[in-house]
């Protein structure tokens, strides 16, 4: 019996029916209320042409673009210090040196439980109280690094704890060192089980470059709020709003769609070796192999 039998039992007809009577349900409370939502905009004149003219100009759409070039920067430079900063921290919090666990768990329990938006307040005006001016990006990046890299440093560890504990025994019975076993035997299959949790936190951290709008990063909503503060377009916020909203979900949604292919592909069994040449073939006189006397 599978472990799936065993955690769920599979639904009956009543179920089954009771069940897609539900999702039907909740499909149409969505439809409805995104039509409410659509009719009220309308309504208030947000579908009018004037609010929608200016995105047909080539220099509204270079601002968009560069706007969305600076969200993909800091978020592209945040994830590989993130994930870099989550690996370092978790391999120290797995540690058996208490010299080197101790830091490490205070570190990640401390920037886990500040706001990030104090994390890109501290970045930006303390060195700035100090006279040493920093750049926009990198104050956000910070935050963000320090905020995310925490938080995946929680994944990562315990994504290894995970792994049945007789794997490594196993491995440290037949003499590998403990890198090894955490490189060879451990990480491969912890992998599979954090990828998930691993790009629904690199997710939120491209959602959260929109909190360096507090600091002025020239990232998306800040540009939006410049195109849709002018008021000879009759102040078109929700447009613009709309149409970053959609450029965020097609980006999220592209990084989900990269981790279901990635995870598919993971999860593929390995191809065998041909097979080997049977024991029997020894003393048959047609394989040209002359049998032992």
């Amino acid at each position: 019996m599978s472990q799936a039998t065993v955690l769920y039992d599979l639904p009956g007809p009543k179920a089954r029916r009771r069940n897609g009577l539900i999702g039907i349900l909740a499909i149409a409370g969505i439809a409805g209320l995104i039509a409410f939502v659509g009719y009220r905009l309308w309504q208030t004149g947000q579908f009018e042409a004037l609010k929608w003219e200016q995105f047909k100009f080539e220099a509204v759409q270079i601002e968009l673009l560069n706007g969305l070039w600076a969200t993909l920067k800091a978020a592209g430079i945040a994830t590989v210090l993130a994930l870099l900063f989550g690996a370092v921290f978790a391999s120290a919090r797995l540690s058996d040196r208490w010299i080197l666990r101790a830091p490490a768990s205070f570190v990640v329990e401390l920037f886990r439980a500040i706001p990030l938006l104090i994390l890109i307040f501290f970045g930006y005006y303390v060195p700035l109280q100090y006279g040493w001016p920093i750049d926009k990006l990198w104050a956000l990046v910070i935050g963000l690094t320090l905020y995310n890299g925490s938080v995946l440093a929680e994944i990562f560890r315990a994504g290894l704890n995970a792994v049945p504990r007789g794997q490594a025994e196993g491995a440290y019975a037949i003499g590998l060192r403990k890198n090894q076993v955490l490189r060879l035997i451990l990480l491969p299959q912890a992998v599979r089980s954090m990828l998930p949790a691993i790009v629904s936190q690199l997710v939120v951290l491209l959602k959260d470059t929109a909190l360096g709008f507090i600091i002025t990063y020239p990232e998306l909503l800040y540009v939006g709020k410049t195109i849709g503060g002018r008021l000879s377009f009759g102040l078109p916020y929700v447009p613009t709003y709309l149409i970053i909203a959609v450029i965020y979900i097609s980006i999220c949604g592209l990084l989900s769609m990269l981790a279901w292919w990635l995870q598919k592909r993971m999860m593929r069994t390995p191809k065998t070796a041909a097979p080997v040449a049977e024991t029997e073939d020894i003393g048959n006189p047609a394989s040209g192999t002359a049998s032992v006397g």
